[in-house]
């Protein structure tokens, strides 16, 4: 899916869920339920949202910061599956599945979100039809990231790898006023995403600070040339 295409969705995912759009469609009913039922709740810098394994009680609304959705792996080692950003909504596969959830959610930094109940957010889906179709294309977009993501750890080097997800980072989560990527990862945490050893993550990190591909400063990447990152990860955005 291009860049466009995902700024789309998120815009219209963002025009339906919000309170004003709400009070517009619901009846004054299920708006006053709503609004009675929903929380604000922050979570701090490493912070668990949810358990992979834990049984959903709702959904969460980002209102500011970031968090990641990983997996426990073989020997305990976590596998990030995706990243989430202000404007997202995370907990509701495991919720309309009627299974308990299969990754754990952590904030990255600071998080403020918004909590609604799983017998609101379900029963919204059923009163609010706009809400309903924008959802089904957050999943149908979702799907296509998980089978992108197949293809990435299956069909290209390691190396290509690191250069597709930086690129894809930065589409995801922005970048800063000084043009760093809007997250803080370790090298370790790299590694986990591109599948491979810390030692070769920080290798590459430094390869492609060498060749003037990106500028780091400590956990913070800045990406110096897009067209030569696309070239080398094969990616269209």
């Amino acid at each position: 899916m291009s860049q466009e295409q995902q700024i789309a969705i998120e815009e219209r995912f963002a025009r339906v869920f919000n309170d004003k759009s709400f009070k517009e469609r619901l009846t004054s009913a299920d708006f006053d339920k709503y609004m009675k039922a929903k929380k604000s709740l922050t979570f701090q810098k490493h912070d668990i949202i949810f358990e992979d394994g834990e049984t959903p009680k709702g959904v969460y609304f980002l209102e500011k910061g970031a968090a990641k959705l990983s997996k426990s792996g073989a020997f305990g080692k976590d596998q990030i599956l995706r990243f989430i950003k202000e404007g997202d909504i995370i907990g509701y596969r495991a919720l309309l599945c009627g299974e308990n959830f299969q990754a754990k959610a952590e904030a990255m930094t600071d998080v403020e979100a918004t909590f609604l109940p799983a017998e609101i957010f379900m029963d919204l889906l059923e009163v609010d039809s706009r809400l309903s179709f924008v959802m089904l294309q957050k999943i149908s977009y979702e799907l296509g990231e998980s089978s992108n993501t197949i293809t990435f750890l299956a069909q290209k080097t390691v190396r290509e790898r690191l250069a597709e997800i930086l690129l894809l980072l930065e589409q995801k989560l922005g970048t800063d006023p000084e043009g760093f990527i809007k997250i803080s990862l370790t090298r370790e945490e790299i590694a986990n995403i591109i599948g491979t050893a810390t030692e070769s993550a920080i290798r590459l990190i430094s390869e492609f600070k060498g060749d003037q591909l990106i500028e780091v400063d400590g956990r913070n990447i800045k990406i110096l040339n897009h067209d030569k990152l696309m070239k080398l990860g094969h990616v269209v955005l």
